[in-house]
C-alpha cells in the first residue's frame, strides 16, 4: 500500500541544467564573499572538499557539520565565527538570481497538491548538501513553499546524502515506512533510481534533465513531468 511519495528537487521538479547551476552559483557566491580575504582557487576547493565530505558521510555527524568542520580547519574558529553568517545571508538574498538559468514547472503544485489530497505523506527528498534556506529559494522558483512538504532534507536534518542509500533508509525509518509504501520521482539513474531500489523503493525518472549513467547498465521507467499524476493514481490503483 502507497503511504508516500518522494521528490528529488534539482533537475526533476525543478527544472535545470546542474553544470550551468554550478557555474552561475560559484560565480554568485564568489562575488558574495569578495573583500574577506579568500583566495579563488582555495576557497572553491575547500568548497568541493566540503561536499565531498557531506557526500561521504557515515552518519556519524549532520552534513552541516561535515561541511563547516572542514571550513573550520582550513581557515580556523575565527573566520567561520566571523562570515558563517555572511554565507547563510547569501541563501536567502543572492542565491535567488539562479532562478534566471531555472525553468518553469508549471506542473510542480499540482503534482504536490494531488499527494496532499490523497493523504499521503509527502517528502521533498533533495540530496541535502545545501542548507533549508537554499531549498527553500529553489523551491519558490516553482511556487513551492515549505508547507507543502511533510518533511524537506536539507544539510542541517541529514547525516547521510544520496547515493549512500542510508539516505533514503534514514527516511524510511523517520516516517516508520516500508520501501514498498514509497514511490519516489527523480532524475538520476544511480543517486535516485539505484539508490532507491536498493531499499525497495519504487523509482521513476521524469523530466527533461535526466542524468543517466551506460557504465551502470540501468533500465528505469522514464516518464514526462504530466504524466507523474497518473502514475501515483496508477500505483495507488494497483494497491
Amino acid at each position: 500500500m502507497i503511504k508516500a511519495v518522494f521528490f528529488d528537487l534539482d533537475g526533476t521538479l525543478l527544472p535545470l541544467n546542474e553544470e550551468a547551476f554550478t557555474k552561475v552559483y560559484f560565480g554568485l557566491l564568489l562575488k558574495k564573499i569578495e573583500g574577506l580575504g579568500y583566495e579563488k582557487d582555495k576557497f572553491i576547493k575547500t568548497l568541493w572538499e566540503g561536499t565531498s565530505l557531506m557526500y561521504k558521510n557515515d552518519g556519524t555527524k549532520t552534513n552541516e557539520e561535515a561541511f563547516w568542520d572542514h571550513f573550520k580547519e582550513v581557515y580556523g574558529e575565527d573566520k567561520y565565527n566571523r562570515d558563517k553568517k555572511v554565507f547563510d545571508e547569501f541563501y536567502v538574498n543572492e542565491f535567488r538570481n539562479l532562478k534566471v538559468i531555472c525553468e518553469e514547472n508549471k506542473y510542480a503544485k499540482e503534482i504536490v497538491d494531488f499527494v496532499k489530497s490523497q493523504n499521503l505523506i509527502c517528502v521533498l527528498s533533495t540530496n541535502p548538501i545545501f542548507p533549508l534556506s537554499a531549498d527553500l529559494t529553489r523551491m519558490s522558483f516553482i511556487g513551492l513553499k515549505e508547507s507543502d512538504f511533510d518533511y524537506i532534507t536539507a544539510y542541517e536534518n541529514s547525516s547521510h546524502s544520496k547515493p549512500n542509500s542510508e539516505f533514503f533508509l534514514d527516511l524510511l525509518e523517520k516516517f516508520n515506512l516500508k520501501g514498498e509504501e514509497v514511490i519516489l520521482f527523480g532524475n538520476n539513474d544511480v543517486e535516485d533510481y539505484l539508490c532507491a531500489s536498493k531499499c525497495g523503493i519504487k523509482c521513476y525518472l521524469v523530466g527533461n534533465h535526466l542524468l543517466l549513467h551506460p557504465e551502470y547498465k540501468l533500465n528505469p521507467p522514464v516518464i514526462k513531468m504530466e504524466e507523474v499524476i497518473s502514475t501515483i493514481k496508477d500505483n495507488l490503483n494497483n494497491d
